[in-house]
């Protein structure tokens, strides 16, 4: 690998049809609304923030397959001394290719597997990367993706339970509300607190991984899933891209120019096989 300095900032490229992030969107509708905010209005300005935080399970839990897929075992996210209420459904998860929460810690020195060394929370121990929200607009022109925004439209939606029978003729039984944000097209920001060459290589397999997995069950974003939603597209975008051509890949009447085909070639013929070669050993290790 070069001896470029990739940097700490790294960024997913994310594209769905529909997120339902339970109800953590947080919208900034009040400044917006002037007391008249209608969240059905499909004449809706509405933007806000996607919390970090089903993003981040999302990602670890493709990060989790790729460490099993070299033969290596993953940090199981619950502590391993918690009174778990369904403790045989954490033992199958132990089974499954995880071990306990702190186990590959060997001693006071011990950075532990890649997984909790990146994620960090056993021990007071904090993790090695910084999982960003994402702030999302309608309004194109006004996102700026080196900065990890996205376009997105926002909508509150309703959910009935009817009734069934003829003479009840569909009565509503159960409504329930969901914030969702529509054609989200953007950026994720990632930034390394130590950037490692295995991080790296981890981080760009769990991206492929969960861009293959999109439509399994186990790695859709969010909810709503039987519903289509949070099946994702995403990429790692070229590490090795200025912010002028991260912003060109976004731009729907330009072009990859000729010095970022080269640079997309730099990346996968010259970095990745070295970082992923990082990876390989830093989980041999591990084992």
């Amino acid at each position: 690998m070069p001896d470029n300095d990739l940097g700490a900032d790294f960024f997913v490229r994310l594209r769905s049809d529909l997120l339902i992030i339970g109800d953590s969107i947080l919208t900034d509708r009040h400044h917006a609304s002037n007391g008249n905010y209608d969240p059905t209005d499909p004449q809706n300005q509405i933007g806000g923030i996607i919390p970090s935080f089903s993003l981040s399970g999302w990602l670890r839990h493709g990060m989790e397959r790729v460490v099993q897929e070299h033969g290596a075992t993953a940090c199981h996210p619950g502590e391993a001394n918690a009174n778990f209420r369904k403790d045989e459904v954490y033992t199958r998860d132990l089974d499954a290719g995880y071990h306990p929460k702190g186990d590959c810690l060997d001693n006071d020195d011990s950075k532990g597997c890649v997984v909790l060394d990146l994620f960090g929370g056993f021990d007071d121990r904090p993790g090695k990367v910084m999982r960003r929200p994402i702030k999302f607009s309608p309004v194109r022109s006004s996102v700026d993706y080196t900065r990890g925004q996205a376009e997105g439209h926002y909508r509150r939606l309703n959910r009935n339970v009817v009734s069934r029978n003829d003479e009840d003729a569909r009565q509503p039984l159960r409504n329930v509300e969901v914030d969702a944000v529509a054609n989200l097209d953007g950026c994720w920001h990632l930034s390394f607190r130590e950037t490692k060459p295995e991080f790296v290589a981890l981080l760009a397999e769990a991206v492929d991984y969960l861009d293959a997995h999109q439509t399994d069950f186990m790695h859709q974003l969010g909810g709503a899933r039987n519903f289509g939603g949070g099946i994702v597209d995403c990429e790692l975008m070229n590490p090795l891209y200025q912010d002028h051509e991260l912003r060109r890949v976004f731009d729907r009447s330009k072009g990859p120019t000729e010095r970022m085909q080269a640079k997309d070639d730099e990346w996968a013929d010259a970095y990745l096989p070295a970082l992923q070669t990082a990876l390989a050993d830093r989980l041999e290790g591990s084992e």
